[in-house]
C-alpha cells in the first residue's frame, strides 16, 4: 500500500537526448498540470544542433517545470526530482539538482560505452557518488520493450516509446492523469493508429509500475491553486503573443499580414499566426529578414496592421526597413524574441541584450516605441499595447521578448472578447487642406495635435495621391525636401510624437513604504525579481520593486519613483544595458547593476543574495 503525501510544490527535470521526446514529454506533464488547477512555470531548454551525437553532453535536452497550490513566479531554482534518460542527462544536470533529491535513472543506457562518451571512469549508479540522493533505478528501455511485445510494431519504435513509459510513471508518483495526454497522442498520430496505441500502453506501463512496483514507497499530490475565477489555459509566450498580434487585428477592425523569415526561437509565432486565417490574418515566409520586413511595411502602406517577427540577427537585417518605416511614419509591429548573440551565438539559450539595439540601432535619428512583456500571458497584452501605439501614433514599435518567455508556458486567463480595447483606425478619407489658389489637396504630413500622427491614406482613395519614399518630405505637404531647417524640424516631430506616447505610470511594490532599496527590472526578469523580493520580505528585509513594461517612452512618473530610493539595483541578462540608459537619463540616480550572460535565467536565490550585497554594503 502506497503512503500519500500532500506537497505545496515542487520543481521536477525531464532530461535526456534530443531524440528521447523531452519536451513532448514536459509539455504533456504540463498539460495535465494545468488541467488539474495548479498554477505552473516552465523553462525548456535545448541545443542548438538539430541532432548532436546520441549520448553526448552537447545533444542533452531537459524540461523543467515548477508546479504548485499557490502562485508561482519561476520555473524554480533547483529540480527536486530529475528524470535521466541517460548518463549525458545525469552528469549535466546532477549540478543543479537539490541537495537529497530524486533521481529516475534510466539504467539501460548506462552501458560502459555510453558512461566513457561523457567522462565517467565509473558507473556513478554503483560507485556510491548518489548516496546523496534518492535514486531509483528502473530499466525503461526494456520495461517499454516488455511492454509493447504483442502490439504490431518495431523494436526500435517500442523502444522510442519510453519516454512515455517515464511520462507514466511520473504521472503516477504526482498523481497527474493521464486521459488528455492519450486523447493527444491518437490526434499526433493519427495516421499511425499502431503507433498511437503503442505509445498510450507505454503510458500506462509506465502508471501502473509506479503502482505495483515497492521501489515507489510514496506518490504525492499537490492541490490545485487558488486563483481568481475564470476559464484559464495553458500558454506560452510564443503563442500568446501570436494570439494577441490576432486580438489586434480584431480590436482594430484591420487585416492582420505577417512578414517572417524562420529563426529560433521566434519561428513558432509564424507556425501559430499561420492557423487563424479565419481572422483576417495573412501570413507570408519570405526569402529572407529583409524582405519579411519589406512586405510587412508595404502591407501597413496598403491598409493593414503589418507586423514582422524575428530574433536578434534578423532585426539587425531589418534595421534599415524600419528606419524607413519611421520616416513614412507607418505603423509597424516588430517582434524582438532575443537570444544569446552576438552573431549565431547561443541560439536556443535566452539573453536580453538586444535592448540598446532596440533603442538606437538605425541609422539617422529613428526613434520607434519599445515595450517588453514580464511573462508568457502577459505577451498577449503587450501585443495589444504595441498594437495600440502604433496605430495612434503612426509609428514602427518592436517588442522585446525572448527565449525564456517564448517558450516557456504558464496558465493564463481567458480575456472576454468584449473587453478587448477599442483600437479601431480612422483612414483619411478626403483632402485636409488647401493649395495657394483654395483649392482642396492632402497634406499627408498634417498632424494630429494631440499625437502628432499624420494621416493615414490607403493607397488608390482619389483625391488623397501623394509622395511615398525614403528620402525626406516637407512638412505638411510631403514634397521632397532637403532643406536643413524643414529636415531639423522633422527629425524632431518624430522624436516629440515618441515621447508623448501615452503610457501608464510605473508602479511600485513597497508595502511598508520604508525600503531604501529599489528592484527595477525589465522583461523576463519579472519572475525571478519577484521571487526574490518574497523571499526577501519573508526574511524581514525592506525591499522595494518595480517593473518597467515601457522602455521607451519610460513612464513619465520613472523620475520621480527612481528619486525615493537611496540605490536601484537593476538585474539583467547583458552586461548592463538599462543600467546605462538610466544613468544617462536619470543622473542622479544611484543605479547598481547586476548583470550575467549565462543564456540562462536568474535564480531567485542568486538575486537574493545580489540584493543582499547591494543593502550590506550602503
Amino acid at each position: 500500500m502506497n503512503t500519500v503525501r500532500q506537497l505545496d510544490r515542487v520543481v521536477i527535470r525531464f532530461a535526456g537526448d534530443s531524440g528521447d521526446g523531452m519536451q513532448l514529454t514536459g509539455d504533456r506533464f504540463t498539460a495535465e498540470t494545468a488541467k488539474l488547477g495548479n498554477d505552473l512555470s516552465t523553462l525548456p531548454n535545448y541545443p542548438a544542433e538539430i541532432r548532436a551525437p546520441a549520448g553526448t553532453l552537447p545533444g542533452v535536452s531537459s524540461f523543467q517545470i515548477h508546479f504548485a497550490d499557490t502562485d508561482i513566479l519561476t520555473p524554480g531554482d533547483q529540480p527536486e526530482v530529475l528524470i535521466a534518460m541517460n548518463p549525458a542527462a545525469l552528469k549535466a544536470n546532477l549540478r543543479d539538482l537539490k541537495a537529497g533529491g530524486t533521481i529516475v535513472v534510466n539504467t539501460d543506457e548506462f552501458t560502459k560505452r555510453n558512461l566513457t562518451k561523457v567522462g565517467y571512469d565509473a558507473n556513478p549508479l554503483e560507485d556510491g557518488s548518489l548516496e546523496d540522493y534518492q535514486v531509483h533505478a528502473v530499466a525503461l528501455a526494456t520495461l517499454t520493450i516488455e511492454a509493447l511485445k504483442d502490439f504490431d510494431v518495431s523494436k526500435k519504435d517500442a523502444e522510442r516509446s519510453k519516454n512515455m513509459f517515464a511520462l507514466g510513471l511520473v504521472s503516477w508518483m504526482y498523481s497527474r492523469p493521464t486521459e488528455a495526454t492519450e486523447e493527444f497522442l491518437r490526434g499526433k498520430f493519427k495516421s499511425k493508429p499502431a503507433i498511437a496505441e503503442a505509445n498510450i500502453a507505454a503510458l500506462k506501463a509506465g502508471w501502473n509500475y509506479g503502482d505495483t512496483t515497492e521501489a515507489f514507497a510514496v506518490r504525492f499530490e499537490i492541490p490545485p491553486a487558488k486563483l481568481n475565477a475564470g476559464t484559464y489555459r495553458n500558454i506560452t509566450g510564443n503563442q500568446a503573443l501570436a494570439w494577441g498580434i490576432t486580438a489586434a487585428g480584431v480590436a482594430s477592425g484591420l487585416p492582420v499580414f505577417l512578414g517572417a523569415y524562420p529563426i529560433t526561437p521566434a519561428s513558432d509565432i509564424l507556425h501559430e499566426l499561420s492557423k487563424h486565417k479565419r481572422f483576417g490574418v495573412t501570413t507570408v515566409q519570405a526569402e529572407d529578414e529583409i524582405a519579411a520586413v519589406g512586405a510587412a511595411l508595404g502591407a501597413s502602406w496598403g491598409g493593414a496592421l503589418g507586423v514582422t517577427t524575428s530574433s536578434g540577427p534578423g532585426i539587425a537585417l531589418k534595421s534599415e526597413t524600419i528606419s524607413l518605416a519611421v520616416s513614412l511614419e507607418l505603423p509597424l509591429l516588430v517582434v524582438d524574441v532575443q537570444r544569446a548573440g552576438p552573431s549565431t551565438g547561443l541560439p536556443t539559450k535566452t539573453e536580453q541584450a538586444d535592448l540598446v539595439m532596440a533603442m538606437f540601432g538605425r541609422h539617422g535619428e529613428a526613434p520607434i516605441a519599445v515595450l517588453a512583456p514580464q511573462s508568457p500571458s502577459d505577451c498577449f497584452d503587450i501585443m495589444l499595447e504595441a498594437a495600440r501605439i502604433a496605430l495612434a501614433y503612426r509609428t514602427p514599435v518592436m517588442v522585446l521578448s525572448d527565449g525564456y518567455i517564448a517558450n516557456g508556458a504558464e496558465p493564463w486567463r481567458l480575456p472576454e472578447t468584449a473587453a478587448l480595447p477599442d483600437i479601431s483606425v480612422e483612414f483619411a478619407t478626403e483632402p485636409n487642406g488647401v493649395d495657394a489658389a483654395g483649392e482642396p489637396v492632402f497634406l499627408p504630413y498634417l498632424r494630429d495635435f494631440d499625437t502628432l500622427a499624420r494621416p493615414w491614406a490607403v493607397p488608390g482613395t482619389p483625391g488623397l495621391q501623394h509622395r511615398i519614399g525614403g528620402i525626406e518630405k516637407a512638412d505638411k505637404t510631403g514634397d521632397i525636401s532637403y532643406d536643413p531647417e524643414n529636415h531639423d524640424h522633422m527629425v524632431r516631430t518624430r522624436a516629440a510624437k515618441i515621447a508623448r506616447v501615452d503610457v501608464p505610470d510605473l508602479e511600485v511594490d513597497d508595502p511598508a513604504g520604508d525600503a531604501e532599496v529599489l528592484v527595477l527590472g525589465w522583461g523576463s526578469t519579472w519572475g525571478p525579481i519577484g521571487a526574490a523580493v518574497r523571499g526577501l520580505r519573508d526574511k524581514g528585509v525592506p525591499i522595494a520593486r518595480a517593473h518597467l513594461r515601457y522602455l521607451n517612452p519610460m513612464p513619465k512618473n520613472t523620475a520621480e519613483i527612481l528619486a525615493r530610493y537611496d540605490r536601484v539595483v537593476v538585474p539583467e541578462m547583458n552586461l548592463g544595458q538599462l543600467t546605462m540608459l538610466l544613468r544617462n537619463h536619470f543622473p542622479g540616480t544611484n543605479v547598481v547593476g547586476y548583470n550575467k550572460v549565462r543564456g540562462l535565467p536568474f535564480t531567485s536565490n542568486e538575486l537574493q543574495d545580489a540584493i543582499e550585497e547591494v543593502i550590506k554594503n550602503g
